[in-house]
């Protein structure tokens, strides 16, 4: 990647970050269960050079698959499909440090990484969720402390399983029957409070040297979880000046982790809207707005701020003296909305319109020129070192991203034109990474 591009990525999300899209006419309700749909955004991306398609994931369902669909293909097995089908472009594909064991994830990943030929990317999250601790058999969810405490623990375990074998260790030397060296390769026993874990995977070191590490949690203990493991933050702003101090913070925590690599890059999630004319674009966020559920939605977005749902009629402005205390949720989202309220009054309907339903992210409506203009500025601003596209329809808002803004930015400069690495983190022109071998947990004996 050239010094003034930033990178982009392209969220799969179906039916679209405005999760009320599949109403819309024209829209395939089963989309989230097509290969076929995910496989021609990927080749589309792909053709458009970009760096990395996304997926989130959640190990359960809500209430709220009552309204759109939830969840989906498990990233994992959809991208092993989709790998098979391209050559280049990478995927991020999101799995739970909460209701997972590291060892089965570690070979997973890596399997991941061998297969695509370094091309694979761990999004490393908690979960909060009721319904998911009920599933794993759990009365309760976990604290918040306790989930990054579990976190921490399973990033350590993964990397050092990771980095368990020496490049070279595999000899192949059939004059003398030696396959490997197992000198060069270092069994892992580690304890801690969540995990004990003793052995080694059976796969040597990917093309890469292991997956990328992403993390997108934005509380501080988020922010010390990807200052310590991340090679790629997720971020969330909805004005310059929290994407600024964001990426300002994260670097200090990175440094005082003992990181002497600058730290993570930051990926920041743009909400894309795009129309051949504002007067088109402002129509589709309309029609995108008038299928959501407005009751459920402002209900989410009156939560997240502390203020009783139903307290505050959608169409009354909200200030800052109406934020009650956290209570749960997203500290990310919570600290990009308190930053738009800042700014002025804003009602619980426009709240849900500008943060694409109520995800938190900034909805950025426009012309194909708008948006690069966009992007553009903030890249130039300090905001990020790149953007994660969030279509806020997939079916429509992904393929005119690919085939209307991305031609925009390369032919100014601001995005590559062909890709510069053999793998995902050559691409993004992240460093080999150093080996895990010095752990904070206890060497069991």
């Amino acid at each position: 990647m050239s010094a003034g591009q930033f990178h982009l990525n392209l969220s799969l999300m179906t039916p679209g970050h405005f999760r009320a899209a599949w109403r819309l006419r024209g829209h395939d309700p089963l989309a989230i269960l097509d290969i076929t749909h995910f496989a021609r955004l990927t080749e589309q991306a792909e053709a458009a050079k970009i760096h990395a398609v996304f997926l989130g994931d959640s190990p359960s369902a809500s209430t709220a698959v009552a309204r759109a669909p939830e969840g989906g293909i498990d990233p994992t097995i959809l991208f092993a499909n989709l790998f098979a089908r391209t050559t280049h472009i990478g995927a991020i594909a999101t799995s739970s440090t909460t209701y997972n064991e590291p060892y089965n994830l570690a070979r997973r990943y890596s399997a991941l990484d061998h297969v695509s030929g370094g091309r694979t990317a761990f999004n490393a999250v908690t979960t909060i969720s009721p319904a998911a601790a009920g599933n794993f058999g759990h009365n309760t969810e976990p604290p918040k402390t306790e989930r990054y405490a579990r976190a921490e623990e399973f990033l350590e375990v993964v990397t050092a399983l990771w980095d368990a074998w020496d490049d070279g260790a595999i000899v192949g030397d059939a004059e003398t029957g030696v396959y490997a060296d197992t000198s060069h390769i270092h069994p892992i026993n580690l304890r801690g409070e969540h995990f004990s874990v003793a052995g080694t995977l059976s796969l040597p070191e990917s093309p890469q040297g292991r997956p990328l590490i992403v993390q997108a949690g934005g509380s501080p203990e988020g922010i010390r979880l990807g200052a310590r493991f991340a090679d790629i933050v997720f971020t969330v702003a909805q004005t310059r000046e929290r994407a600024i101090a964001f990426r300002r913070d994260l670097a200090a925590a990175a440094l005082s982790r003992g990181r002497s690599d600058g730290g993570p890059i930051t990926s920041l999630g743009v909400v894309v809207l795009v129309a051949a004319t504002a007067e088109e674009a402002n129509r589709r966020g309309e029609e995108l707005l008038a299928a959501l559920d407005i009751d459920a939605s402002t209900a989410g977005v009156l939560g997240a701020l502390g203020i009783t749902p139903g307290s505050i009629g959608p169409d009354e402005p909200i200030t800052l003296d109406h934020v009650g205390p956290a209570a749960g949720g997203s500290d990310g989202f919570r600290a990009s909305t308190l930053a738009l309220l800042a700014e002025g009054p804003l009602t619980p309907r426009q709240l849900v319109f500008r943060s694409a339903g109520g995800s938190g992210h900034r909805l950025l409506v426009g012309t194909p020129e708008q948006i690069a203009d966009d992007l553009e500025g903030w890249y130039a601003a300090g905001t990020a070192e790149g953007f994660t596209i969030m279509p806020a329809d997939t079916t429509v808002d992904g393929p005119a991203f690919l085939e209307q803004v991305v031609p925009i930015l390369q032919k100014r400069g601001s995005f590559q034109t062909e890709y510069t690495g053999q793998t995902l983190r050559g691409n993004y022109g992240l460093p080999f990474p150093r080996r895990a071998r010095d752990s904070t947990l206890e060497v069991a004996g």
